[in-house]
């Protein structure tokens, strides 16, 4: 999952959700130079895209993507799958998406962040152009995956991954269904 997964998977913990999407950004035992709560959010991140990795629903569908989509299959996945989420948050969460990040968005700005100044800029432009308000519609994920594309040091097809994801919408509606199921008992929390 991308940005919109990670949060969701933080369990409402506003701390850790920006400790979350630090994962990204973060190699190695690099963690380990911060504080505990932010370890946590590290090692979450690492745990859930090491279960998305691993799904058995999701390597089916990315196994059908990769010819189209080589080296980006599993990005393309994760964007769609962050896509769905917001597509169908009503589903997942008592808040409206707008409500859900509104939250985090002022959280980020209230909470003394001791990170790195990358991800401090990576953050500021996040909640400046609210990136994960538009993940819900068509446009959205199309703008996603043409970001991710321009950031990408390879020449990939992610930005024609819209195209290409759409004869497969129904098996990645199916996957993304099991996999939330199995990684909610996973990581959600009473």
């Amino acid at each position: 999952m991308n940005f919109l997964g990670h949060l969701y998977f933080s369990n409402n913990n506003l701390d850790l959700m920006v400790a979350n999407l630090f994962g990204d950004f973060c190699k190695g035992k690099s963690y380990l130079d911060y504080p505990i709560e932010t370890q946590k959010g590290v090692l979450l991140h690492r745990a859930i895209d090491s279960f998305i990795d691993n799904h058995a629903s999701v390597i089916a569908v990315r196994q059908k993507l990769y010819t189209p989509l080589p080296k980006v299959s599993g990005i393309a996945m994760d964007l769609y799958f962050d896509h769905l989420l917001a597509k169908n948050w009503q589903m997942f969460h008592r808040l409206t998406l707008t409500d859900f990040l509104v939250l985090f968005y002022d959280h980020t700005l209230v909470t003394e962040l001791t990170y790195p100044s990358d991800f401090l800029l990576f953050i500021k432009k996040l909640r400046e152009s609210k990136w994960m308000n538009y993940y819900a519609s068509e446009f959205g994920f199309q703008k996603s995956c043409e970001g991710v594309s321009r950031r990408l040091s390879f020449d990939n097809e992610l930005i024609n991954a819209p195209i290409h994801i759409a004869p497969y919408k129904h098996d990645l509606f199916e996957a993304f269904n099991t996999y939330m199921k199995d990684a909610q008992k996973r990581f959600m929390t009473s």
